[in-house]
């Protein structure tokens, strides 16, 4: 932010990271609201350009390190001393060496966050909510049932840690009452989710090495598995062809698909919704994202099976839906026959995330 004085024409720069602070600074009736020549806020990096910024060519190793760092510049030199890895057979020897290293200002960073946070008075909740988070528990109620409490209680933790941008709610896609909660920042979703309940290990030097492989399964599921996801739904929205998608994305979102003759409810990572010629909004894509599996025709049928649910329902134009399929694994080569006869089907590797 800067501000221009009155005398001698010199400017006044104010930087800070405390969001909700440096917010305040110009809104209601704060002493500065209308002075300010200029307000910026600097965004973290999206995942194409962070590995660019990390100097990783190799797209799984990327992504990898994306879902630990995220794209927080300052990480990539202070916090680990500018240290990168080669390749992938280097990614857990830099885990060790880089992140889970209690020499390094990376390992307690996490903790640290909510604690330049002016508007956080009791850090013990704010930190049980966020590992609820990390832990899968992403509605409101279920947060609240692991922290043993009503989830009217969890309005204002929520609602600050939204303001200070370490959590952010997401709309069902389609169901505009219904949302998930989400860790903005993926250091924070690795903190609580593979560090912090190894912590008493983690702090012993040396211990890093002994304690990482245990912790790699929970890595996989907790934190990349659901980074992927997201990862997907950034390209759907910010990187894919419009050609590719049937039409101009303008929102996309992850959803829970009722299926009353199952009796069932069946996950949609990816949904993409834009607009038809009559300006109606039109489903334009729905997608499926596995991170350590190979994808093959059970996926797409699955993926054509929500489809036509949805083009059942009300409210939604599905009718010329196309299917997406994200793979972290690669895909059977059944499947790689059947995207080939229909444009329609769309296979989505690392590479195709992350080519420019």
């Amino acid at each position: 932010m800067s501000f221009e004085r009155l005398v001698g024409g010199q400017r006044l720069l104010l930087c800070g990271s405390a969001l909700s602070f440096m917010g305040g600074l110009l809104s209601g009736t704060a002493p500065l609201r209308g002075r300010a020549g200029l307000e910026l806020v600097v965004r973290t990096l999206d995942y194409r350009v962070a590995a660019r910024f990390w100097g990783i060519g190799d797209p799984r190793t990327a992504l990898l390190v994306n879902a630990i760092v995220g794209g927080t510049p300052a990480y990539r030199h202070e916090f680990t001393q500018g240290d990168s890895p080669d390749g992938p057979d280097d990614f857990d020897d830099w885990v060790v060496r880089a992140v889970l290293n209690p020499a390094r200002p990376l390992f307690r960073e996490a903790r640290y966050l909510l604690a330049e946070e002016p508007d956080i008075r009791d850090p013990a909740l704010y930190h049980s909510v966020l590992a609820a988070i990390a832990d899968g528990r992403t509605r409101r109620g279920e947060i609240a049932n692991f922290l043993g409490r009503q989830p009217s209680d969890l309005a204002h933790p929520l609602g600050v840690l939204e303001d200070v941008g370490l959590v952010v709610r997401e709309e069902d896609a389609f169901k505009s009452n219904r949302g998930v909660y989400r860790t903005a920042e993926p250091l924070v979703t690795f903190y609580h989710a593979v560090m912090r309940p190894a912590w008493g290990d983690l702090e012993r030097a040396g211990r890093a090495r002994q304690v990482w492989p245990r912790l790699q399964r929970t890595f996989l599921s907790k934190v990349v598995g659901p980074h992927f996801e997201s990862v997907c739904r950034a390209w759907a929205r910010w990187e894919a062809d419009p050609e590719v998608l049937g039409g101009y994305p303008g929102r996309v979102a992850a959803g829970v698909v009722s299926d009353p003759a199952a009796r069932t409810q069946h996950e949609v990572d990816v949904a993409v919704f834009g607009r038809d010629e009559q300006d109606r909004e039109r489903l334009l894509a729905i997608g499926e994202a596995k991170w350590n599996e190979t994808v093959g025709v059970g996926h797409l049928q699955r993926l054509a099976h929500i489809r036509a649910l949805l083009d059942r329902r009300d409210g939604i134009l599905a009718d010329r839906c196309r299917l997406l399929l994200f793979s972290g694994g690669g895909f059977t080569d059944e499947l790689r026959a059947a995207a080939a006869a229909d444009p329609g089907i769309q296979l989505i590797g690392l590479d195709r995330l992350y080519a420019e």
